[in-house]
């Protein structure tokens, strides 16, 4: 499966989540608009093939640790401390990982 199909599978699995909103919403263009929010915040994108999930800052050492993620840079060349690109790649562990992104970032951001 491509990571583009399984991020529209968490699309899918997402959508109907309160306070979600999901890529193509009207008013959506520029960075963060092919992203899955919640409150209006990024919690979940596609970023170079790979999920990117914003987690809390010791949550993202503790998988890097693992050898689950590697650090996100946003193209600045310093890693942003509670972003994840994730380097597993199966359905399950995309959307456990995702569904912590959204308890943080929905949690954190009301």
């Amino acid at each position: 499966m491509l990571p583009e199909e399984r991020f529209n599978m968490l699309v899918g699995e997402f959508a109907s989540s309160p306070g979600v909103s999901v890529p193509g919403e009207p008013g959506g263009r520029g960075f963060g608009s092919s992203a899955l929010k919640v409150n209006g915040s990024i919690f979940a994108m596609i970023s170079g093939g790979k999920l990117v999930l914003k987690l809390p800052h010791a949550r993202v050492d503790t998988l890097m640790r693992a050898g689950a993620g590697t650090p996100f840079d946003a193209g600045k060349g310093r890693p942003m401390k509670e972003w994840l690109t994730v380097t597993a790649d199966d359905n399950e562990s995309w959307l456990a990982l995702a569904r912590e992104a959204l308890d943080f970032v929905g949690s954190t951001h009301q």
